[in-house]
């Protein structure tokens, strides 16, 4: 497999060999990724997923997944009861609107919940049949796939209101009736829609949004280590957000919860988060501003652009998740070294040319002093005879263990307690060689094992919380470790 993959030309031919080997022999596919993570996730994920999915119709070779339209209302019950496989733990949805960085892809987003999940069982051992990758059709507003007579979806502009809402319950209703264990993971949903489902449901199923709430937990584990280097304290940091969705209010709400755990009034640890967006900084003075923004909405005057926010707020931290590729400019990051001994610069966005600078830059025009995560990799950079190792801020070291942890012990409900304990667990994993190397996660090879320690951690506050049957005294790691799937082969004599 390795021989062949290596000769490809491209990693999109590289994609198209794997997923290929994946609907021929799950198991070689599973051993090959888990083996190979650091090499074959680029490809299998972002960056390279991004790229499928733009021409996901016309790379098609096997149906993967379930496609619920709008046309089916009234019979999704009947649609996921055709599924193949019934006990069901895990499933990532998506309506294709706001795939990556790269908008609206319709059914073509399809190739994110395949890849979450393969994440999902290489990472945390879920097995493959207990895996449900679904796309919501409604309809795109992409004119290139209107008119793109291999589009796989329905050809007409996206529904919305209470047609869209009404089908959105429909199925999640409808999953949790068909798989009475399920934990449903949101994906990729447009901003407003990720919020209305995230806060209309989250009491009511086994459900989380990952562009919201794996990515904050995610970041603030990066912040974590980070604060390991710098040794400041949480509660003394300034942070200027350039993004003000899903991504951005994810991570501002995860890093309040976390200086209210510190002892910081909640109002505190808000005035201590700035977003910036389009239209500049979020203040109260601006009109019609988006619900989720509200809280974040200071008593400033207006600012109009990055730059300028930094230089007045003096942040210690600045964190991108604007899907803009090249807004920390040479100059937004030499002000960041001039205020700080060591700036914490995380460029978030995926994929790779989306993200707001690359390590090069944000080593180089900082002089080595920045802590650097991103959210597509980079390779180890070498500046005056130092190698810097970047930190890849990827949502794999959240999701997988929060679904592991879930679906051992059979949770009823994801809580923002158990994303704050996923942060904390991932940023203890940091050994000290790789805080040495200035790595602020774990090495990609120690992911099963990260995840397995999240699951163990989640446990626990799943049990405290009242929202497991499992007793804290029956946790135990190997227990964890024997649930999950591995990919093995038997040797006959």
């Amino acid at each position: 497999m390795l021989e062949n993959l290596s000769v490809k030309p491209n990693d999109l031919e590289r994609y198209i060999y794997l997923v290929s080997l994946q609907d021929r022999n799950e198991n070689l596919f599973y051993r090959t990724v888990i083996d190979h993570l650091e090499d074959t996730m680029p490809i299998i994920y972002t960056p390279t997923v991004g790229k499928a999915c733009q021409s996901y119709g016309h790379l098609f070779r096997q149906s993967r997944g379930l496609y619920i339209s709008l046309q089916d209302r009234g019979r999704i019950r009947q649609i996921l009861h055709n599924w193949p496989h019934h006990d069901v733990r895990v499933i990532v949805v998506t309506d294709g609107e706001r795939i990556l960085g790269l908008g609206d892809l319709g059914v073509y987003g399809m190739g994110i919940p395949i890849g979450k999940l393969s994440l999902y069982t290489a990472c945390a051992g879920i097995h493959p049949t207990q895996c449900l990758p679904i796309v919501i059709d409604v309809g795109t507003n992409n004119k290139s796939l209107l008119e793109d007579e291999l589009y796989l979806g329905l050809q007409h502009q996206r529904v919305q209101g209470d047609p869209y809402k009404e089908l959105l319950t429909e199925f999640i209703h409808a999953a949790q009736e068909v798989f009475p264990d399920v934990l449903i993971q949101l994906e990729d949903f447009a901003t407003d829609n990720a919020f209305t489902l995230l806060h209309g449901f989250k009491d009511k199923a086994c459900l989380f949004d990952d562009d919201i709430q794996g990515t904050a937990s995610v970041a603030l584990a990066g912040i974590f280590s980070a604060l390991k280097i710098t040794g400041g304290k949480l509660a003394d940091q300034r942070f200027v957000f350039l993004g003000a969705g899903e991504a951005g209010v994810g991570i501002a709400d995860i890093l309040c919860q976390a200086m209210v755990e510190e002892g910081l009034p909640l109002e505190d640890a808000r005035h201590r988060c700035w977003l910036v967006d389009s239209q500049g900084l979020v203040c109260d003075s601006r009109e019609n501003l988006a619900h989720h923004k509200l809280v974040y909405a200071h008593h400033h005057e207006p600012i109009d652009t990055l730059e300028e926010a930094i230089e007045v707020l003096q942040p210690t931290a600045i964190i991108g998740v604007s899907g803009q590729g090249g807004k920390f400019t040479k100059e937004v990051l030499e002000k960041m070294a001039q205020m700080n001994e060591r700036p914490i610069i995380f460029a978030l966005s995926n994929p790779t040319t989306s993200s707001e600078c690359t390590a090069e830059e944000a080593y180089r025009y900082t002089d080595g002093k920045a802590i650097f995560a991103s959210g597509s990799p980079f390779d180890p950079i070498t500046l005056n005879g130092k190698t810097f190792y970047p930190g890849q801020g990827n949502n794999v070291y959240i999701f997988p263990g929060v679904g592991l942890g879930v679906t051992y012990c059979k949770a009823t409900r994801v809580t923002d307690a158990m994303f704050l304990t996923a942060a904390h667990t991932v940023s203890q994993m940091v050994s000290q060689e790789e805080m040495e190397q200035g790595r602020i996660y774990p090495a990609l090879k120690r992911i099963r094992e990260v995840s397995a320690r999240i699951a163990e951690a989640i446990t626990h506050v799943a049990i405290e919380e009242g929202l497991s049957r499992m007793a804290l005294a029956d946790v135990h790691l190997e227990n964890i470790h024997e649930y999950m799937y591995s990919p093995e082969y038997t040797e006959y004599m």
